[in-house]
């Protein structure tokens, strides 16, 4: 993503038009745009007017000022050259802000609802065509809009239709922008995180993640509104995930000559670290006592993140073995927690490599799923075993005493996974296979990145439609519910796999499950079975 300048050029402009239309119907083109508005338009929008005094009547007087347009989604917003920002035009005390899009893909706007929208006789505001120059000197065409403004400072109604022909509803709202002072400190903060959204750790990192949270706290409560970076927005600090203090890092030294490493991803989710992680380490230390168990992530973007937000310091694999190095470790068994030999386990063996010889033994244990097998086709014991555990308490959750009778119910199970470019990825394609040896005709596997092709969403809403499934339950294939279940699975954003189910329209009921594989005991079983495998 790519740091944007504050500037726009807009490349064609006309002035609001209402043109009379109905839902579904293709948006006009927009009509040219006079030389005089082409003229006036290659103003940049930073140069519009500050917020000027309100008259004493708390109407505003007629002229431009710099606007803040919020919405209710992510994937509806100004354009991020803009940071939220768009121009105020006051004329006769009528109210219009024009605000340029992140795309063309949405083709209308309408003051009002999406039922209202749709009614004949509608007024659908039409796009303007504006050119967004970039940081790096490169330009981009996206929609433009004049939205009228009934008012300031509280939320009304503007639906949207996009290029796939289906209005949905928003709630927007326009201020006035907050004053310099409060934008810049607002940015810095967002530096400061975008500066520890890294994968990479350096001898500053510790330093940079405490000055990050040191800058936010400052913040007042208006200005953390205002962190907006290529990778910051207010919830990297603010989201509550859940209490950190429940999560043990394992971090600690006196560790004995054996060691069990458990090595995970990681996950910013505090409630999901503690059970879903943490069930799997404590699992392992109860069946291998004669071992310490200690913990590392490979992901050093989520270390940084959980020890600038809670100050929880969690080792990365190169921390970890080295502290195993000093602490005179002899018997180094990992255990990774990974579904798969995909990349991340590649990774880990890579990293692993180099330590080798400081050890008298080093045993890897295998992921979740086991082998990956040569076709789609291809099952084990292992994938068995994980698609027993996982749809059981799925169907335990949803309340059926047992699938049978789920599937009675008109009932499907979605299990999400993440998906990978690996060859590895084929290993979704066996779960699914898996289901079918296993007879669960009525559980289906995807993945978020749809890779293989056919664990993309619109493909699992196709198969579970044919399937003949009228209510469907979402649940990660995941080891924990962190960002991915709690987003792009469960979340309420127009490309959720929640918001997805339930717009196609086919489904009377979609519910979501936010639950990591690492809090279910029969999963934890498999762990154990698999160090204790490797250990003999």
């Amino acid at each position: 993503m790519k740091k944007k300048l504050m500037t726009i050029l807009l490349a064609a402009v006309m002035t609001l038009s209402m043109v009379t239309g109905c839902a579904g119907q293709t948006a006009a083109e927009p009509a040219e745009a006079t030389e005089e508005a082409q003229e006036a338009a290659t103003e940049e929008a930073t140069e519009a007017t500050e917020p000027a005094e309100e008259p004493a009547d708390g109407a505003l007087e007629d002229g431009e000022y710099s606007a803040k347009f919020t919405t209710d989604s992510s994937m509806f917003h100004v354009n991020e050259a803009y940071k939220d920002l768009g121009t105020l035009t006051v004329k006769d005390g009528q109210m219009t802000i024009h605000v340029s899009l992140a795309s063309k893909n949405i083709t209308n706007l309408f003051l009002g609802t999406a039922e209202e929208a749709q009614k004949e006789g509608a007024e659908l505001l039409q796009p303007t065509v504006d050119t967004v120059e970039y940081e790096d000197g490169t330009t981009e065409e996206v929609n433009g809009f004049d939205i009228p403004v009934p008012v300031l400072d509280e939320e009304f109604d503007l639906a949207l239709i996009g290029s796939k022909e289906k209005w949905y509803d928003h709630k927007v709202m326009v201020s006035l922008a907050e004053g310099d002072d409060d934008q810049a400190a607002a940015d810095n903060v967002a530096e400061l995180i975008d500066s520890i959204y890294v994968q990479k750790w350096d001898e500053t990192t510790d330093e940079r993640c405490a000055e990050a949270k040191k800058a936010w706290d400052e913040l007042t409560d208006a200005q953390k509104e205002l962190v907006e970076g290529e990778f910051a927005d207010p919830d990297y600090f603010g989201r509550d995930t859940g209490d950190a203090s429940k999560d043990d890092p394992l971090n600690q030294d006196e560790i004995g000559e054996k060691e069990l490493l458990v090595v995970s991803f990681g996950t910013s989710f505090n409630d999901s670290r503690a059970n879903d992680i943490g069930g799997i380490e404590k699992a392992l230390a109860a069946a291998y006592p004669d071992y310490s168990v200690r913990r590392a992530f490979t992901a050093q973007i989520i270390i940084n993140h959980i020890l600038a937000r809670d100050g929880e310091k969690i080792d990365n694999m190169e921390q970890a073995l080295q502290r195993a190095v000093d602490n005179g470790v002899k018997e180094l068994v990992v255990q990774p927690t990974h579904l798969m030999h995909g990349a991340e386990y590649d990774e880990l063996v890579e990293t692993l490599d180099s330590y080798k010889d400081k050890f008298d033994k080093v045993i890897v244990s295998e992921p979740l799923l086991g082998e990956v097998g040569a076709d789609a086709k291809e099952v084990n014991d292992d994938k068995k075993a994980v698609a027993e555990a996982i749809t059981a308490e799925a169907v335990k959750t949803a309340g059926f005493a047992s699938l049978a009778d789920a599937d009675k119910d008109s009932v499907a199970f979605v299990f999400m996974g993440h998906g990978t470019s690996h060859k590895a990825k084929v290993t979704y394609s066996q779960m699914q296979s898996q289901m079918a040896e296993l007879e669960y005709s009525n559980v289906f596997i995807g993945t978020v990145e749809g890779e293989p092709e056919e664990t993309s969403l619109e493909n699992v809403i196709e198969a579970v439609k044919a399937a003949g499934y009228k209510k469907v339950v979402l649940r990660p294939l995941m080891v924990v519910a962190g960002d991915h279940a709690n987003n792009d699975m469960a979340g309420d954003e127009e490309d959720s796999w929640k918001s997805g189910f339930t717009a196609d329209g086919s489904f009377d009921e979609v519910t979501c499950q936010i639950a990591g594989l690492g809090s279910i005991a029969d999963v934890q079983k498999i762990y154990v079975e698999h160090t204790g495998s490797a250990i003999k």
